[in-house]
């Protein structure tokens, strides 16, 4: 069993859910978001929830069960309160600006690198900070790790794009030996 599947999702106020069939449509103030959820699991909705349930039993339908429950709340989440990730640039020179809806980085590379806007997620810039923000979860730690992945932060002297509060571990690097040798 599921303990996670087990739980029903409840719908906040001014959210909208509709389920047809194995499509679940979720509408709210700040948008709307679909999905399609799994053969083996079966969604319902009663009294102002949502409830999850396996419909055939397969090896993996306890992993699928919870799954779907955490993703279908997400959703309920983010078209009411929305989601953001935040990175900031460390290194000299690295340097990140907004060009229409697109971000453009210039993070030690000969050319600066375009990033462009994709559907349902928006960039905003204040100095070394870039935030990813959208009402959907997937997409915007999508976006995000892409970002990250153009130049993610070095171990020695740790220049490069990391996340808001993310720890990178320091290495030492070579050690300078004496005048008279070892």
């Amino acid at each position: 069993m599921s303990r996670i599947g087990k739980k029903p999702i409840i719908i906040p106020e001014g959210v909208e859910v509709k389920i047809e069939g194995q499509k679940v449509i979720v509408k709210g103030p700040k948008g709307e978001l679909q999905r399609e959820i799994r053969q083996e699991i079966k969604a319902e909705q009663e009294n102002g929830k949502i409830f999850i349930s396996p419909q055939k039993e397969t090896k993996k339908t306890n992993a699928f069960w919870g799954l779907e429950r955490t993703l279908i709340f997400n959703m309920t989440r983010g078209v009411i309160e929305g989601y953001e990730k935040k990175l900031e640039l460390r290194g000299i020179g690295y340097k990140v600006a907004l060009e229409g809806e697109n971000l453009i980085l210039k993070v030690g590379f000969s050319h600066p690198v375009l990033i462009k806007k994709m559907e349902g997620v928006k960039f905003s810039v204040e100095k070394n900070i870039i935030s990813v923000s959208g009402i959907n979860k997937e997409l915007v730690g999508q976006v995000a790790a892409k970002i990250r992945k153009i130049r993610p932060p070095e171990p020695y002297k740790g220049k490069g794009i990391r996340y808001i509060g993310e720890y990178v571990r320091r290495k030492t690097g070579k050690k300078v030996m004496g005048a008279e040798g070892a």
